[in-house]
């Protein structure tokens, strides 16, 4: 797909960091798929890997993580 940020790079398969913070919490996952802007580095996550990072970081938020590092896991 063609980059709605850069609107010159095509998208490719890869793997990113995804950062999430919410008050004082942060919670970073590692190794992220992601289709990723080969031009300007924009990634964009399916609805289905979204859903996952906001229910684990929503757990690590809750058990009062301040900051947290997790590998992505499906």
């Amino acid at each position: 797909m063609k980059c709605v940020i850069c609107k010159q790079g095509e998208t490719l398969p890869g793997i990113v960091t995804v950062t999430l913070q919410r008050e004082e919490s942060t919670i970073i996952f590692k190794g992220v798929p992601a289709d990723v802007c080969q031009n300007c580095g924009e990634y964009y996550l399916s609805e289905a890997t979204t859903g996952n990072l906001l229910e684990r970081a929503e757990d690590s938020t809750r058990k009062g993580a301040e900051v947290e590092i997790l590998r992505y896991a499906a």
